[in-house]
């Protein structure tokens, strides 16, 4: 009896630092990840970086022989502009989706759609790219009489699309931790079905669903191929939803084959990976005062 105690007190204490290991662990591979990105770009980034030119200028000519200029600002406006609008898209759709899916179906209905949009979470990027390319492209060019599909409009809808299955499974899982007893303390008191979403649920599980809409900002904000293929990649700051622009991640993705290793042009495509890098945590950092604030009050 007692030997069985002992075994059974050794694995508790197995498994508990196990869990530990696996908590620290994802802080290091946060901290390795970063420290990789930095040590690449790290050497130009302290000799000879211009960091107000990167922040500031809409140049980016890093193959010029004659005047080389780093200048991702108009590359940081098509990833903040196509990532707005995929937002403006995906948010409305994908917490009515969950609310729809929460409140409104029965469960062989719920099984039915959730498997669906896992499907749609499982599709490639290269795969929206293609739809983008082959489908978004002269589709827009038809409907807008733009001279070319290829722009903001073509990859905010894509980036919706790829979003949208994010922002439903979480809001689902949101709503449906709302306990019953707020639903029939609703009812009680005589509310309407929207009425109790309205003004119940969707209060009760705001934290879970700007969770939702902040994974949804991650994913968009950190795509990489299907942006690529559908904004039409031309380095300039839009000014509408049909100028063709390009994103950090695209521009990482095209010129990184092509830059020899620790050149400058290197360093400068890793240092924009440090600038992704810290753009996710401001988002993740806003995300986690705002959660704070909420559950404060």
């Amino acid at each position: 009896m007692q030997h069985r105690r002992r075994t059974e007190v050794i694995t508790e204490v197995a498994i508990e630092w196990l869990i530990r290991l696996c908590g620290i662990s994802a802080i290091v591979f946060v901290f390795g990840i970063f420290y990789f990105v930095f040590r690449e770009g790290s050497s130009y980034f302290f000799h000879g970086f211009n960091i107000k030119e990167f922040l500031t200028s809409i140049e980016w000519f890093p193959s010029s022989e004659s005047h080389v200029r780093y200048g991702a600002l108009a590359l940081i406006a098509g990833t903040a502009s196509v990532t707005l609008l995929a937002m403006l898209i995906a948010v409305p759709f994908g917490i009515g989706a969950a609310i729809f899916i929460s409140e409104f179906c029965n469960q062989k209905m719920k099984e039915f759609l959730k498997i669906t949009i896992e499907l749609l979470a499982a599709i490639p990027s290269v795969v929206w790219g293609f739809i983008g390319l082959t489908v978004m492209n002269p589709l827009i060019i038809k409907l807008t009489g733009a001279p070319i599909g290829l722009n903001v409009l073509n990859g905010g809808i894509i980036l919706a699309l790829m979003s949208v299955p994010i922002i439903v499974s979480i809001g689902e899982d949101a709503l449906k931790a709302v306990p019953d007893s707020y639903r029939e303390a609703g009812l009680a008191l005589g509310v309407t079905r929207w009425q109790l979403i309205y003004r119940v649920l969707l209060p009760a599980a705001k934290n879970g669903l700007l969770a939702a809409v902040l994974l949804g900002v991650g994913r968009a904000v950190g795509e990489t191929m299907a942006v690529l293929m559908a904004t039409g990649h031309a380095v300039k700051i839009p000014t509408s939803a049909l100028d063709s622009v390009r994103t950090l991640t695209a521009t990482i993705a095209a010129e990184l084959g092509e830059a020899p290793v620790n050149s400058e042009h290197y360093q400068v495509l890793f240092i924009i990976g440090i600038l992704l890098f810290l753009l996710t945590m401001t988002v993740n950092l806003a995300a986690d005062l705002i959660v704070r604030g909420i559950r404060s009050r």
